[in-house]
């Protein structure tokens, strides 16, 4: 009871000091002042960070259940992401614009993008950066587990495990194990 009782606290406390940078980013419109203030809490260490991180969310992004933990280091590089209920994010993560499912595990140094095609080139070969690029939400089930350091730019089913190391680069079918770059699926037993 006294531990609930601490955690909603804290909770409270720390939306009331992230509500200045989330007004100041008008709640995440202004992309380029909620980057900013993501990456300025990602560096904030400890339990107080986890807390100051999941704030900041809550107030910026679509959707954000104050249940989930975000590790130092990480962040979402737009606020376009919907973040369901006891999600874990461990350390060191970048995630684009994407939708994680509740109870959801994602280890240390994962790398969700926004798609496969963010960067486009032109008739002459030269890169054209973000601005020419087309920019998708990937869907990532409820129930699922990211391995260390996976790259993700297609959706995950919900109940799915994506090994360490691996690269997603198209979708991964609910229920299932996927491994290696380009990840494929593993046949079940």
């Amino acid at each position: 009871m006294i531990k609930s009782a601490a955690k909603w606290i804290l909770r409270g406390a720390s939306l009331a000091a992230a509500f200045l940078p989330s007004a100041a980013s008008a709640f995440g419109a202004w992309e380029a002042v909620y980057e900013m203030f993501a990456h300025a809490y990602a560096m904030v260490p400890g339990i107080p960070g986890d807390y100051m991180r999941i704030a900041y969310y809550k107030l910026t992004l679509t959707e954000c259940d104050l249940s989930s933990r975000i590790s130092f280091g990480s962040f979402f590089a737009h606020p376009q992401v919907r973040l369901g209920a006891g999600v874990y994010i461990g350390s060191y993560c970048v995630l684009g614009k994407t939708t994680i499912g509740d109870r959801t595990q994602i280890a240390s140094g994962v790398q969700i993008l926004s798609g496969s095609r963010q960067h486009t080139r032109n008739e002459a070969g030269e890169i054209c950066g973000a601005e020419g690029g087309e920019f998708s939400v990937v869907q990532i089930g409820a129930d699922c587990w990211i391995g260390a350091a996976a790259i993700v730019m297609a959706d995950v089913g919900a109940g799915s495990t994506i090994g360490a190391g691996s690269v997603v680069t198209r979708a991964i079918p609910a229920g299932s194990v996927a491994v290696g770059s380009p990840a494929r699926v593993l046949p079940r037993v």
